[in-house]
């Protein structure tokens, strides 16, 4: 298997995508024989600055390797670490390529326009005769247990809510929606309102709101979700930024609440059942979600916007609608990868049903012990067990914790079993260093609106994760 003239074995091939290519392989492979000293760095607001150093193989002109390298690096630390402006140092080839790449009409006009939308500052890539210094403030949210809370999960295909009384869960539920093909906001409210309510009517009073949402929050404000795709830009302004404080304050006035990622609900989701940090938090649902508490058990701040983060170097990686990329996680980790998978493993599924329902078949098919099922979870170990590697190395986590619908039932235990095995066989060091948590099936589907139950502090009180 050969990219850009990069030759790469792989002892596991998955066995519906024969043609997946891990991009962590590429890299190693890559950087083997790079000598030329290149620094990317990105911003982010409040002086946030990420520095990453490393090497490219041709000095002066950039050669088709190099351009693609570069181009999979920073679309990877802006989607991980997030960022307005990006420092370029040690290359002028790079930095005159990453212009033309950001810039209007080049091939990642959609990651500026969104990076430049979510941090409301124009999108930059400047030149840094010297890399600036890395600076980054995580902060401690979460942990808190204390009174009648609610916590709310908006996903993409469904919405879990929890009422959570001096941290024992008193009641949750799951209601299917359809956020995504719904061009009203009002839509949304409703679903959110019920959400409450439902929970509510279970609770003698509520002290504290915790939403985890897809998507970039600053303030408590929606910056960009993929839950509003289908929303005027016009109409989001006035009626999407503020849905959740609007929400709340309307249902229950002026109580503490916190609205974050759901992917860092998820690592805090994990760390609170591990009592540990250093936490990786994986939900493959709708899409791909990802969160990480660090090792001081403090969300980084980060948008950890897995979905986006390239994971397949091959030619034919699959597509993307939205940001017109291919290769990224969300159609590798989510139900967009069982349904993309079920036609080649010889299962056809009726175009009718919704995307959830179209997972559920498949689901039912595994549980039922069809082979071709199997092969279709199988296919996304693979393509975890490749994967996790890379993110160990971004984040230097320790636990990586797998939640989300896809990791439901027989098929989620098929996934992490066949992850293990390829971590076991190709990466020895990786394995040994990390650790694949699955929590039980109720806490699989429903542990991020437990944990953003506990997001917001209520006066005068501590959280503590650990």
């Amino acid at each position: 298997m050969k990219r850009y003239g990069i030759a790469l074995e792989l002892a596991h091939v998955p066995p519906l995508d024969p043609d997946f290519l891990p991009l962590h392989r590429f890299n190693q492979a890559f950087l083997a024989e790079a000598r030329e000293p290149v620094s990317i760095a990105v911003e982010r607001p409040g002086g946030q600055i990420s520095v990453c150093r490393t090497f490219i193989r041709s000095v002066g002109a950039m050669r088709a390797a190099d351009r693609f390298y570069i181009d999979r690096l920073v679309k990877t630390l802006l989607w991980m670490k997030g960022g307005f402006r990006i420092y370029v140092s040690g290359s002028r080839a790079v930095f005159h390529f990453l212009g033309e790449t950001y810039g209007p009409g080049g091939k990642r006009a959609f990651d500026s326009a969104y990076m430049a939308d979510v941090f409301e500052h124009p999108f930059e890539v400047v030149w840094a005769p010297e890399p600036p210094a890395e600076r980054e403030i995580p902060r401690a949210t979460g942990g808190h247990l204390d009174g009648c809370r609610i916590g709310f999960d908006a996903g993409g295909s469904d919405r879990k809510v929890s009422a959570v009384m001096n941290g024992q869960t008193v009641y949750a539920e799951e209601v299917v929606w359809f956020p995504k093909l719904n061009a009203d906001p009002e839509y949304h409210y409703a679903g959110i309102l019920e959400a409450l309510r439902s929970a509510a009517a279970h609770l003698p009073r509520v002290d504290a709101v915790g939403v985890s949402s897809a998507g970039v929050y600053r303030d408590n404000r929606t910056m960009n979700a993929s839950l509003f795709r289908q929303v005027p830009r016009d109409v989001f302004e006035a009626k999407g930024r503020d849905i959740y404080i609007r929400a709340i304050t309307d249902t229950f006035g002026e109580i503490p609440f916190e609205v974050v990622n759901d992917g860092d609900v998820t690592a805090l989701a994990g760390a609170m059942s591990l009592k540990d940090t250093n936490v990786l938090g994986i939900a493959m649902g709708t899409s791909e979600a990802g969160g990480f508490v660090d090792s001081q058990g403090q969300i980084t701040g980060w948008l950890n916007e897995l979905a986006y983060v390239p994971v397949d170097a091959g030619a034919a990686a699959a597509s993307d609608e939205w940001s017109g990329d291919i290769g990224c996680g969300e159609k590798y980790f989510s139900q967009e990868s069982i349904i993309r998978l079920a036609p080649r493993a010889g299962i056809p599924l009726d175009a009718h049903l919704s995307p959830a329902e179209k997972l559920a078949a498949v689901q039912k098919r595994m549980e039922e012990g069809s082979d071709a099922a199997a092969q279709i979870y199988e296919t996304i170990g693979v393509y975890l067990g490749h994967t996790l590697p890379y993110y160990h190395a971004l984040y230097g986590c320790k636990h990586v914790l797998l939640l989300g619908r896809v990791m439901s039932g027989r098929g989620g235990d098929r996934i992490a079993e066949t992850a293990d095995l390829v971590l076991r066989d190709e990466y020895p060091g990786v394995h040994a260093a990390l650790t694949l948590e699955l929590p039980d099936e109720r806490f699989r589907r429903i542990g991020q609106s437990m944990a953003a139950a506990s997001l917001p502090a209520t006066k005068g009180e501590v959280g503590s994760i650990c």
